[in-house]
């Protein structure tokens, strides 16, 4: 055996258990994706040279161990250790559709339960007779930390378990389940802890761990914590046949249990939800990062047996990663369409949910401050599917004393004017040269050219900043009066030898049809403060032509369902700007289509009627089946409330429906949604 192997499999070794460690009992500095990666490397490098392993391997390791007092300093928290009844297991992870396939290939079984891989940390609860005695952290999988007065305080856990009819309580039953916290509590315990002078969480899994090992119960209470059944230990007195069963008892005694869990009965059907949540990782209440396939019979699992450290009945299948770390290289100030001043990071380069992220957002002054975060830290960026990517905190432990703290400046850094704050306590900060100001030109441009408003896919950054450094476009009224003479100043519309290239003329064929786009995308193309595309589509529906919003009273405009007081304000000062009256007509003498076509207008059917929908549709995507709503007059709300006159259900609808059916709210399925669209009534609701 080569001593270089041994090396690099000894210091492989050592990297795992010391990032393990770091995970379970401190602060990680690596993201789960880096640790991944490293212990698949590790793996790899034993399944080749298997002899590398010989005295024990962190591979064949659940968790990590305890921490003793004598290996901790005064300042950190010990819990006493707990022996736990049944050993806890880790579980392996897969991380492609091939890899998947072939677990399921060899692990064959009539029914699978699918359920969401959140994001938090386990947590070993012991009931005896009914009542809770011992709460315990994992630790290695055989001791774990004895959190009890803790998780007392979480409103998830049940004191006492009451029997039903068909459930009677058990003498003994080990539940598992996995404790977490929310995205919105995770950034107010984050700010507190740096008003406090306090190092702030790297991620929402690092604040619950935090939270629930807290000396003080009191302090666990004030963390909003939840926790969700994923499991069950020892029992006595209670048998259930299937994985399934057991969530139904647990769910009837009083547990929270995950509503995205599924019994499935093939392997197609394994992968369809694979790829549904791939797709609809962010539906869920909860951070997740990944999906679990768990043999759903509890005899074939027995069967089935575990490894030194996961159960071969149940696998990770782990989605790209949306977290990672990387270092902030610098902090900047960018200037938007409205004139707000945005923070953002700039950063080494890393590869994040597909694909790579060199800026990421930090929204303000008081959000740098809020987050602690310094320039040169170690960060956690995240990018969930579409959203911008967004730094979530500093990976404090990793600092060396070489980062600097960001410092404001309050002048524009596009045009050199002062910055301004509407009021003295305003977070924001924002540009008063609206017209002037070339970082706000270059924003507008930006946004009139993208999706909701004239979606000009030839009019890209590039091509806008060398229409303003060529002096082709001085501002948006120009838009539509563009013709090849302007395009041959630029560089992106034109050959080498001054011709109009591709580029060029796809940008006229483009902004000829987006002349006839509809009136509530021209609305939003105007970039006026507040009016996004729900609000311009109600403006649309009850005026049909943009002169006819100018001419109604702010009155008028604040009594719209989708408008109110805010955003009424906002158009009659918009309107009442001399430059932007310029832009309006502009673009009507060009021959953009200033009102709806009145033969085309659905007729008003949700009038005053607010609807949800969740799930998946047949015939309608998530965004026209807004738009049919609001066409007719009907508010699509995101959210269910007692509010909600009706809730449309597709497959796959999650908690949406679950709350939908608690509070009694009509539900409908996709052939009651077309009969509400067509009658505004539903006849035979499902």
């Amino acid at each position: 055996m080569s001593t270089d192997l041994q090396a690099q499999w000894n210091s492989l070794a050592a990297d795992v258990r010391h990032h393990r460690d770091l995970y379970y009992n401190s602060e990680p500095v690596i993201s789960d994706a880096e640790f991944d990666h490293l212990f698949k490397t590790l793996q790899d490098l034993e399944a080749d040279h298997p002899e590398l392993a010989k005295n024990g391997s962190p591979t064949e390791e659940v968790g990590a161990p305890v921490p003793t007092p004598t290996e901790t300093s005064s300042a950190e928290v010990t819990f006493a250790p707990v022996r736990h009844i049944e050993r806890l297991y880790s579980l392996d992870n897969v991380f492609s559709k091939s890899e998947l396939l072939e677990w399921l290939h060899r692990t064959p079984a009539p029914t699978y339960l699918t359920e969401l891989k959140i994001d938090g940390l386990s947590i070993d609860l012991v009931y005896r007779d009914g009542e809770l005695v011992s709460a315990a952290t994992r630790g290695d999988g055989l001791t774990g930390e004895d959190i009890t007065p803790n998780a007392r305080t979480i409103s998830d856990i049940p004191q006492t378990i009451s029997p039903t009819d068909e459930y009677p309580v058990p003498e003994l039953v080990e539940v598992r389940g996995e404790v977490f916290i929310g995205v919105e509590e995770f950034a107010v315990i984050n700010a507190d802890r740096v008003e406090q002078g306090r190092k702030p969480f790297a991620n929402p899994r690092n604040a619950a761990a935090g939270s629930l090992r807290q000396k003080n119960p009191a302090e666990t209470a004030k963390r909003n914590l939840s926790m969700i059944c994923h499991g069950i230990g020892a029992r006595e007195g209670w048998e259930p046949s299937t994985q399934h069963d057991a969530y139904t008892a647990l769910a009837a005694w009083g547990f929270r249990v995950s509503p995205y869990t599924k019994r499935v009965t093939s392997a197609d059907e394994v992968i369809a939800q694979m790829e549904y949540w791939g797709e609809h990782r962010h539906d869920a209440t909860h951070e997740m990062d990944g999906l679990v396939v768990k043999v759903d019979d509890l005899a074939e699992q027995e069967d089935l047996g575990e490894t030194s450290r996961a159960p071969r009945w149940a696998i990770a299948y782990k989605y790209p990663p949306e977290e990672v770390v990387t270092t902030l290289r610098d902090i900047r100030i960018g200037i938007g369409r409205t004139g707000r001043a945005t923070t953002y990071a700039v950063l080494d380069p890393v590869l994040v949910a597909g694909s790579t992220v060199a800026r990421a957002t930090l929204h303000n002054p008081s959000e740098v401050h809020d987050k602690g975060v310094l320039i040169g830290d170690r960060v956690t960026i995240r990018k969930a599917g579409e959203v911008i990517p967004e730094v979530l905190g500093p990976v404090a432990d990793a600092r060396d004393g070489s980062e600097k703290p960001f410092v404001f400046s309050t002048v524009c850094p596009e045009c050199g004017t002062p910055l301004v704050q509407a009021k003295a306590d305003d977070a924001d900060w924002r540009c008063p040269n609206t017209q002037g100001c070339p970082g706000q030109l270059l924003a507008r441009m930006t946004y009139l050219a993208g999706r909701s408003a004239f979606d000009i896919d030839a009019l890209g950054v590039s091509g806008i900043q060398d229409l303003i450094r060529s002096g082709a476009l001085t501002n948006e009224s120009e838009l539509f009066d563009l013709d090849e003479s302007h395009l041959r100043l630029t560089s992106v519309f034109t050959t080498k030898a001054g011709k109009i290239n591709a580029t060029g003329k796809a940008l006229l064929k483009n902004l000829e049809e987006a002349k006839s786009t509809e009136l509530w995308r021209v609305i939003v193309a105007l970039s006026i403060r507040h009016v996004g595309p729900t609000a311009a589509r109600a403006l649309a529906t009850k005026y049909g032509s943009l002169e006819a919003i100018r001419s109604a009273s702010e009155e008028e405009l604040a009594r719209i369902d989708g408008v109110g007081s805010i955003i009424a304000a906002s158009l009659c000062s918009w309107f009442a700007v001399d430059w932007h009256i310029k832009i309006v007509d502009a673009w009507a003498a060009a021959g953009v289509r200033m009102e709806d076509d009145k033969q085309q207008a659905q007729p008003q059917t949700l009038e005053g009627t607010t609807v949800v929908v969740t799930g998946t549709l047949e015939d309608f995507t998530r965004d026209s089946a807004k738009e049919a709503i609001i066409s007719r007059g009907g508010r699509a709300a995101g959210s269910v409330s007692k509010k909600t006159n009706y809730v449309v259900v597709g497959a796959n609808a999650g908690s949406k429906e679950t709350k939908a059916r608690d509070l009694g709210l009509r539900i409908l399925d996709e052939d009651g949604f077309k009969e509400l669209l067509e009658t505004g009534r539903v006849s035979d609701p499902a």
